[in-house]
């Protein structure tokens, strides 16, 4: 089922850059932004203080990932850009072409005129010239909008980077906050995870269970150096 899920994802044209940035926007969000939390609360630091280091990660991040995600994109356009063929480059074209004289010359040789071996040979070659313009735009299409990758990047990362925050934003504060955190990030991770595997055509369940794991890993080394940091220098 998954499987089919991703073949009719392609076969739609939804395998855009577009998804692809909000699923990954939203695990950056979900990931950094907890590892973030547990590390100052670690450390020590008082609720209203993690709090503000949430909000703080949650602009700082999803403007950082906006930002990359449409220099990347500009960038691949404007690559793809530069290895367009020039419209005054190909008008010059039939009067450089050399297949299409050696192709002349060949009918010329079977005892064609002049006239009749040149309109042979460029009716023959025009049948098997590459669309270049439409390979182009396509790979333009292929690799997306720039403002449209960069606003999925940005929302999709503060709505994820938000869930850790919000415990803290309801008024909880110590270990209730910390787990009621974990608990939000850990249950959207499934989701992210599940939504991957079924785009990447993989079995959902592996990849939401690994989704959890290296995410909740994460936040646990951070919360550890933090702790152990907050120990050393209190």
């Amino acid at each position: 089922m998954a499987r089919f899920f991703a073949g009719w994802q392609r076969a739609a044209g939804h395998g855009s850059r577009e998804p692809r940035a909000a699923v990954f926007g939203a695990n950056d969000g979900l990931v950094s932004n907890l590892a973030l939390v547990l590390g100052v609360s670690g450390g020590g630091l008082a609720a209203s203080g993690i709090l503000l280091t949430g909000l703080a990660g949650l602009l700082a991040g999803a403007l950082s990932m906006g930002a990359g995600e449409w220099i990347s994109v500009r960038s691949q356009r404007e690559l793809l850009g530069s290895y367009a063929p020039n419209h005054a480059t190909q008008d010059l074209v039939p009067y450089l072409d050399v297949d299409a004289n050696e192709l002349a010359l060949v009918y010329r040789a079977r005892g064609m005129s002049l006239d009749e071996a040149e309109q042979r040979a460029a009716a023959v070659l025009h049948s098997h010239e590459p669309d270049n313009e439409a390979s182009s735009t396509e790979g333009l299409d292929a690799v997306g909008s720039s403002s449209g990758a960069a606003l999925s990047s940005f929302v999709f990362f503060a709505s994820g980077a938000a869930v850790p925050v919000l415990p803290y934003a309801l008024g909880l504060t110590g270990w209730l906050a910390a787990g009621t955190a974990c608990a939000l990030v850990g249950a959207a991770l499934l989701f992210t995870g599940a939504v991957v595997g079924i785009l990447s055509g993989g079995p959902p369940l592996a990849r939401a269970w690994r989704q959890l794991v290296i995410g909740l890993g994460a936040a646990a080394i951070t919360y550890a150096v933090g702790a152990l940091a907050g120990t050393t220098l209190g």
